[in-house]
């Protein structure tokens, strides 16, 4: 059973017509890096509720979440309409097993997400662990428009801050921008593109894959990664290819 805890809106943050971030004072909350949180309101005398993307590291003072709007969805149309000090439920425990203890040790790291999957490998990459256990970590993020890339500025920092170990492949799916690839990652993966444009190999000996997103994206790229020799990870038998899926 869930037990809640009350917050404060201390940001709403729109990045286009349907994509917000926000963030919440709360008491601290136990986490890993790469967990999703539960949030919830009050609607019609009802908490309703569901799983969110969480941003900051288990170190930030805030937490932040990451969300779309839906037009069947009347939580998301709320909580995009919060303000800065509206009250908000969190659940004390976040899950999730998209986190880097969950990762064997291996010389390359892949992260694939797409729309507001980002939000737990932004969160794994604010942490000192990944850029201490791993030679090279490729982050392919995939959107339909420029403007649903929430999160870029962040990410081009890490990629200065890190220019021979991070390797940053945005992809743009409904629109070309000279910065991105305007095609889908599925698509780029299975025709061997994607591993030229890296220069790296996807091989079952060096590589361990985090993916976060759509179902499709989840299905069809697991696939393509067995193809290539790659399984997929559980507890009882370790393997290359982590997935979250919680929309």
């Amino acid at each position: 059973m869930l037990t809640w805890i009350q917050g404060e809106i201390v940001e709403n943050k729109q990045w286009c017509t349907d994509l917000f971030s926000l963030k919440i004072k709360i008491d601290p909350l136990k986490f890993k890096a790469g967990q999703f949180a539960m949030v919830g309101l009050d609607i019609d005398d009802k908490l309703v509720h569901r799983p969110y993307s969480v941003i900051n590291t288990p170190q930030d003072s805030l937490l932040e979440i990451h969300f779309n709007t839906f037009e069947k969805s009347y939580l998301t149309t709320e909580l995009a309409n919060l303000k800065s000090g509206d009250a908000i439920h969190v659940a004390d425990r976040l899950n999730g097993l998209l986190t880097l203890d969950q990762v064997p040790d291996v010389p390359h790291l892949w992260l694939f997400a797409t729309g507001t999957g980002i939000g737990p490998f932004i969160s794994i990459l604010n942490t000192a662990e990944p850029w201490q256990r791993f030679e090279k970590i490729i982050l392919c993020y995939s959107v339909k428009t420029v403007k649903e890339m929430a999160y870029r500025a962040d990410l081009e920092q890490l990629k200065s801050r890190y220019p021979d170990q991070f390797c940053f492949v945005p992809f743009v799916t409904r629109e070309k921008s000279p910065d991105t690839i305007n095609a889908r990652i599925t698509t780029y993966l299975e025709s061997g593109e994607l591993e030229k444009r890296v220069g790296l190999q996807l091989s079952p000996e060096l590589t361990h894959i985090m993916l976060c997103g759509n179902s499709r994206m989840l299905e069809e790229a697991t696939m393509q990664l067995e193809n290539k020799g790659l399984r997929r990870h559980t507890r009882r038998e370790p393997g290359h290819i982590a997935t979250e899926k919680y929309y």
